[in-house]
């Protein structure tokens, strides 16, 4: 009997239909946790905006800090991509950074990473895995810092950790699951097993190994900088309203709905991040129609800008949408990658 054979069209066919798959179930947990958004909005009143000078200058400096942030989060891809050998220009890191955040936003199943990563590929002489190697390690610095930061800010009795220790020790289960399936697939490659998947994914794990030492240090503690940052900016939006709530508990919000947008949905985490930020507000003592103008404000200031300059340097600067697109479908398994 003749074994099957995997053609390049097959293969095609089963990664569309897994994201097909993955957009199906992210639509149906987004339709459910905005119907709950929405249903609790309606019951408020109309939701608190800034209504006076001083309520938008406080705006206005949220808005700059966030352009700054971002920043940050430029200058920390660029440092994992030099440290693990990837020839690039700093304004490219800066720049396919943006595009990421404006795709995550835009597109589901966090396409942005994708855009990015094929439009690297165009310009270096490295593997797109490679790349893609240098984009997991800055997720999983994102992930550490988020439940450690759960963690304290739970130990510490912050506002807005309705879940004690919860965020954290789901992080943390989840952390310790993926070294227990690392080690186990270990052990399968020294029997000789998975040798196509090795080979398929080598250059990830090339990259990967490039942070096992000081390198992971300086974007590390960027992270942990960069986090800080979004929970300050959190504070100012809320002064915006003329509502108070301490760095503590804006930190905590900023932490509980982040961890809430690593759920499956919709683009822009529609629904999940929602959900929480709502749910961490009440904690916080912040509820009615502060709390929807809170939810209004930090939707506007974290993901609009952000996802406007990011489709402005797409369109001008990467030769536009549709080359994007055809980049971003691309198996990264290609020759190319």
């Amino acid at each position: 009997m003749r074994a099957a054979v995997s053609t390049p069209t097959d293969e095609l066919a089963g990664r569309r239909g897994r994201r097909t798959g993955a957009r199906w179930l992210g639509a149906a947990v987004s339709i459910v946790s905005l119907a709950a958004v929405v249903w609790w909005i309606s019951r408020q009143g109309p939701p608190q905006l800034p209504d006076s000078r001083a309520g938008f200058a406080w705006l206005a400096l949220a808005l700059l800090v966030i352009a700054a942030n971002f920043g940050l989060r430029g200058l920390r891809w660029h440092l994992l991509l030099r440290a693990a050998s990837i020839p690039h220009r700093a304004r490219d890191a800066q720049g396919l950074l943006l595009v990421g955040y404006m795709g995550n936003t835009v597109l589901p199943a966090r396409g942005g990473e994708l855009l990015r990563i094929g439009l690297l590929g165009q310009r270096t002489t490295a593997k797109r895995r490679a790349i893609l190697g240098t984009v997991l390690v800055e997720r999983a610095l994102d992930a550490a810092v988020l439940v450690g930061l759960a963690g304290l800010l739970a130990l510490a009795g912050a506002e807005a950790t309705p879940e004690g220790l919860g965020p954290a020790a789901g992080g943390g289960v989840v952390l310790v699951a993926l070294l227990a399936a690392a080690a186990w697939a270990f052990r399968l490659r020294r029997r000789g097993r998975l040798e196509r998947l090795v080979s398929a994914v080598r250059p990830v794990l090339d990259t990967l190994r490039a942070f096992a030492g000081r390198a992971a240090l300086w974007p590390a503690v960027l992270t942990v900088v960069i986090w800080c940052i979004d929970g300050f900016t959190l504070a100012l939006l809320t002064r915006s309203i003329d509502v108070e709530l301490g760095f503590g508990g804006a930190l905590a919000v900023v932490v509980l709905a982040s961890l809430a947008a690593a759920i499956p949905a919709a683009p822009g985490y529609a629904g999940t991040f929602d959900a929480a930020m709502l749910v961490g507000l009440h904690a916080a003592g912040i509820d009615g129609a502060d709390a929807s103008g809170v939810l209004l404000l930090s939707r506007f200031a974290f993901f609009v800008p952000v996802t406007i300059a990011g489709l402005v340097t797409l369109v001008v600067g990467y030769g536009g949408v549709r080359r994007a697109a055809r980049l971003a479908d691309e198996p990264l398994t290609s020759a190319a990658g």
